[in-house]
Parts: structure tokens; C-alpha cells; sequence
């Protein structure tokens, strides 16, 4: 269901209708044709702000853990791998560190360039493997129990690929933007 400060869908529909006979076409059609996609664009340009603030949340946090992961390594193995602390060394923490900066980049590109496709599919694929990493690390190697230092980022990781799921729709290809125009000019 579409919400908009301008009205219900009921009001929608009876606008349609009128227009529509007022033309000689379908209410349907007048509906979808003229009030729908400014409905729809507007309450997702909302969800994209929304979805950009997220990315530079997580990616000031991410800042955070790459520091936090440079500056001593015990973070890690106190926090996030404590089924092995003893597999946590300052190597692995300084590379972990370097891949948390990357995924924090990338997110922090992505929010201040949210309609490019392809960076957009980047970032999307960053929590897509920071998921993969953690799931598989608590379930598979059994080197990350389930605790909250764990569950937080697979929590991140899983809220931000439903967003950005939900977000894709709302990114246009340039094409669906240029065929839109035509429209409007014929």
C-alpha cells in the first residue's frame, strides 16, 4: 500500500476516474499513467536518504573497528573470535582491519553516489560477504560463537541487504530516465 501526504488511495482513485472519463480511457490506466510514479518516486527518494544515512552510519562505525584492529589485537579475539583466541594474531587483526576499511569505503562511495548501478552493486556484495564471513566462521569453523560482538555485525550485515534489496528498485537505469522524457515530450 502507497501512503502520501496528499491524500489516500481512495482520493487516488477517484481522481483517476474523473480524468479518465474526462479523456475517454480506462481509470486504471489514467491512474497508473499520471499519479502513481510521482507517488512512488517521491516515498522512494524518502527510503534512499534513509538507505544513505544507514551506509555512513556503518561506515563511521566500520572506521571505528579498523582502528580499533590496528591498535591492538586482542580486540578481535576478545570480541569476535573467542571460540580461538589463540588463532588471532596481530597479522590476522591488521587484515581484517584492511578488508573493515575497504567495506567502509566502498559503503561511504556508495552513499554519496547511491544511484551509480554498479557501486551500488559493490557495496550490496561487501554485506553480502561480511554475512557469508560471519555465519561462516560461527557455524562452519566454530571460531566465532554467537555472542554479541558476532551478532551484531550479522545483524548489520542482514538489515543493510534488505535495504539495499528493497533500495534497488528504486535506483532508474539511464535509459528508463531518457524513455521517460520521450514521453513527456510526445
Amino acid at each position: 500500500m502507497l501512503f502520501c501526504c496528499s491524500g489516500c488511495p481512495l482520493q487516488w482513485s477517484r481522481r483517476a476516474k474523473r480524468s479518465a472519463s474526462a479523456t475517454g480511457e480506462r481509470w486504471s490506466d489514467a491512474l497508473v499513467g499520471s499519479e502513481l510514479p510521482l507517488l512512488v518516486s517521491g516515498n522512494m527518494s524518502r527510503f534512499l536518504n534513509v538507505l544513505r544515512s544507514w551506509l555512513v552510519m556503518v561506515s563511521v562505525i566500520a572506521v571505528g573497528n579498523t582502528v580499533q584492529s590496528f591498535r591492538d589485537h586482542s580486540f578481535l579475539s576478545e570480541k569476535l573470535y573467542t571460540g580461538t583466541p589463540d588463532f588471532v594474531n596481530g597479522l590476522q587483526a591488521r587484515t581484517f582491519g584492511i578488508w573493515t576499511l575497504l567495506s567502509s569505503i566502498i559503503r561511504c562511495a556508495c552513499a554519496m553516489d547511491i544511484k551509480n548501478r554498479t557501486l551500488y552493486h559493490i557495496t550490496l556484495w561487501t554485506f553480502v560477504l561480511a554475512l557469508g564471513h560471519f555465519l561462516s566462521e560461527a557455524f562452519i569453523y566454530k571460531t566465532a560463537p554467537l555472542t554479541i560482538g558476532v551478532m551484531a555485525p550479522l545483524f548489520v550485515a542482514g538489515f543493510s541487504i534488505v535495504g539495499m534489496l528493497i533500495g534497488f528498485q528504486c535506483i532508474t537505469d539511464p535509459e528508463e530516465i531518457s524513455g521517460a522524457r520521450q514521453k513527456k515530450r510526445n
